[in-house]
């Protein structure tokens, strides 16, 4: 574990890390986010130097943006995107070349290059930025204890941002201190790969693995460490968990797999099943919730945008424009847009076909037709798709 100093703009060029641990620190300066312009409709991010990355030329429009709206796209030529972070004006992207750029107002502003394999995972917590990568674990081979034997999969901090989760293909979860970066646990967690991992409130641990179970775990403090006790298993299935996201509420715990469903549960019935949300073609790449609403990214190349009213999940809109499969998702509080009252979200997609699309998602529904049987059906006025309410299968 290292830790960089600050650097501004003048510190453009990248740095290389010499960590030591699967995830890598950095600090950058934190500002305000690009929603300070007018939005724009569909403006390509055309490549006008010679760098690998292409700059932004936008092509603004007068009239008001449509309820969900792509704003732009960023193609990137070093490699496949696998994770994204976002934090106020910054957008952080980790890549199979091993570098990590930061973006500023939809512009480069500064990177980093570690010497580790691709960037599975970025985390943002305070000053620090904290990245898993496929490959580091294997170049430390002293003290495997506190180091995983195989790639890190995913990372998550919990809920009072003391502590780090870290999760492996090597079938355990590791916790780490932030103060001191020190790790004060490894769990053996699953019989096969660990694909995520994510922290609820008051010390609730979720865990997903290719074994097709996700697990309920609870943080316990011992003295000056910590100790995980299993709570209970919520599925068990053939198909492998790929991606899993807690609703900023923390009443629900959603889950995508293989099969490509998601399947959700609800916390207030001490986590009984809640249903599947039926929206994508081939597996479910990633997860993320923010507002009312759950996104979830496929290898069928779109993006479904549910809404959520109680327990009730709606499809309200299919996102689409990728060529590859959908990565990694973030998302953004449009804090211009929430002063007008009309709260919108700003949402960044990675895709294997080595680009981030920025999307304009409202928090409105949009108008839909659900036909009776619950089965996704056009939407007249958009062509978006929408579910009527999820059952157990």
């Amino acid at each position: 574990m290292s830790t960089t100093e600050p650097f501004t703009d003048d510190d453009f060029t990248m740095r290389s890390s010499s960590a030591a641990s699967p995830m890598s620190p950095y600090y950058y300066e934190h500002g305000r986010l690009s929603g300070e312009s007018s939005p724009m409709m569909m403006s390509p991010w055309n490549q006008t130097t010679n760098s690998p990355f292409s700059k932004p030329q936008w092509s603004q429009y007068d009239d008001a943006v449509p309820q969900n709206a792509l704003i732009g796209s960023l193609v990137r030529q070093e490699g496949h995107i696998y994770s994204l972070a976002a934090s106020g004006d910054l957008l952080y992207t980790g890549s199979d070349s091993k570098n990590i750029r930061v973006w500023k107002n939809l512009q480069e502003y500064c990177g980093f290059k570690s010497n580790s394999g691709l960037v599975k995972a970025i985390i943002i917590s305070g000053q620090k930025i904290f990245t898993g990568h496929q490959d580091e674990v294997r170049k430390h081979r002293t003290a495997l204890w506190i180091k995983h034997s195989d790639a890190v999969s995913c990372l998550s901090l919990s809920d009072d941002k003391t502590y780090l989760y870290s999760a492996s293909w090597d079938r355990t979860i590791k916790v780490w201190r932030i103060s001191d970066s020190k790790c004060q646990e490894s769990i053996p967690a699953h019989d096969d790969a660990v694909n995520s991992v994510v922290c609820a409130k008051d010390g609730v641990v979720f865990t997903g693995s290719a074994d097709g179970t996700v697990k309920v775990w609870k943080r316990e403090v011992r003295g000056k460490g910590t100790k995980h006790a299993p709570v209970k298993t919520l599925l068990k299935q053939e198909c492998a968990v790929t991606a899993l996201a807690v609703d900023p509420t923390g009443s629900m715990v959603y889950c995508g797999a293989s099969d490509g469903l998601v399947n959700f549960w609800e916390r207030e019935k001490q986590y009984a099943h809640g249903g599947v949300l039926k929206g994508h073609k081939l597996a479910v790449l990633c997860l993320t919730s923010a507002g009312t609403l759950v996104f979830s990214g496929s290898a069928d190349k779109t993006i479904c945008v549910w809404k959520r009213e109680g327990t009730v999940h709606t499809c309200m809109s299919v996102l689409t424009g990728h060529e590859g499969p959908v990565k990694c998702l973030a998302v953004e509080e449009d804090r211009e847009s929430a002063a007008r009252g009309d709260q919108r979200w700003v949402v960044y997609s990675g895709s294997l076909d080595k680009s981030v699309k920025v999307w304009s998602v409202s928090e409105m529904m949009q108008s839909r037709v659900t036909s009776s049987d619950g089965e996704s059906v056009p939407s007249e006025s958009d062509g978006s798709f929408s579910s009527g309410r999820a059952r157990r299968n």
